[in-house]
């Protein structure tokens, strides 16, 4: 077994991709069901939502983005929780980050400044590949990866190009995705799948196979650009992608829902997703990861307020 290894390229297995379905009322009624659980409560409570900030990509994929705001982005990733608040649940000693900082390719340097200034080593990771369409040729998408990289990015984000999925090329689909992995050298490649636009659940669980098949050592929902981002029914079939492939390679991938998840409550669920899909290893930032920036501020909220029972100003919980 090389479980305790970073997924690498496999071979293309498409008898394993074409034999593939999907039950869609069966993964409906368990995420429904799973929706419906009773949530941890108090101490329990307070665990995971610091758990959940050491998962979190703290991100900002704005036009308008500045290196002022990329700075603010990773002195908040390196201190993601309000000192007081910290001392009063006696965690002032524990350094909790969030699990990385999530920048466009052209702003990764400005990110590689801050983290010299913070003396920070909260992983940089960049959207690339012709992040969010993935429409632009693949070798100017490759040489926007080598650039990241270079720069000083440790973490790809990429995005597939749908179209080999929805005609079934995947063959197509296998080679753009482990072009992107050799690119990458020694960053991780996060995969998005765009789940919203493939169409069916079984071109989800075919498009994560593959994915991964290609060296992808983390699978993706969506860029957070699409109509529908990270839902419980998308996520429990990647999640059993990624299960499958490690019962049959034994390598570990990890996953990253991202897009539409703000609120400390909804993380919670996540959590408990994993870890009941996949077990507690899947809970730890290196094999799962959130796409979120707005989910911090209200975790830093509910804190606070576990600790004086008194909720508080989203305000009162800066970026910086």
């Amino acid at each position: 077994m090389v479980d305790s290894q970073r997924n690498v390229i496999q071979p293309l297995d498409l008898a394993w991709v074409e034999s593939s379905r999907v039950n869609l009322p069966a993964v409906q009624r368990r995420a429904a069901t799973h929706l419906k659980r009773r949530s941890v409560k108090k101490d329990w409570q307070a665990a995971w939502f610091l758990r959940a900030v050491t998962c979190l990509d703290l991100t900002t994929l704005s036009g308008d983005d500045t290196e002022t705001n990329v700075s603010r982005l990773c002195f908040k990733a390196n201190n993601p929780i309000r000192q007081d608040v910290l001392e009063s649940l006696q965690l002032k000693d524990l350094k909790i980050t969030t699990g990385a900082v999530c920048v466009y390719s052209s702003r990764v340097k400005d990110a590689v400044t801050a983290n010299k200034n913070n003396h920070s080593q909260v992983p940089i990771a960049s959207v690339a590949a012709g992040f969010p369409d993935g429409q632009t040729p693949l070798p100017q998408r490759l040489d926007e990866i080598k650039y990241a990289v270079e720069a000083g990015a440790s973490e790809i984000d990429i995005v597939i190009t749908r179209s080999y999925v929805l005609s079934g090329n995947w063959q197509a689909l296998y080679d753009e995705v482990a072009a992107c992995k050799k690119a990458c050298g020694n960053a991780l490649l996060k995969t998005i799948i765009a789940t919203g636009h493939l169409g069916t659940l079984t071109n989800v669980y075919k498009a994560s196979l593959v994915s991964m098949m290609a060296g992808s050592t983390f699978i993706k929902t969506s860029t957070g650009k699409e109509a529908v981002n990270a839902t419980f029914p998308v996520a429990l079939v990647m999640i059993r992608a990624i299960r499958d492939f490690y019962q049959r390679t034994g390598y570990k991938v990890g996953f990253k829902p991202a897009g539409g998840i703000r609120s400390a409550k909804d993380c919670l669920s996540w959590l408990a997703l994993m870890k009941e899909e996949l077990g507690d290893e899947w809970t730890q930032p290196n094999l799962f990861r959130i796409g979120a920036s707005s989910l911090l501020g209200d975790i830093e909220r509910q804190l606070y307020h576990f600790q004086t029972g008194r909720y508080a100003a989203l305000y009162q919980f800066p970026m910086s």
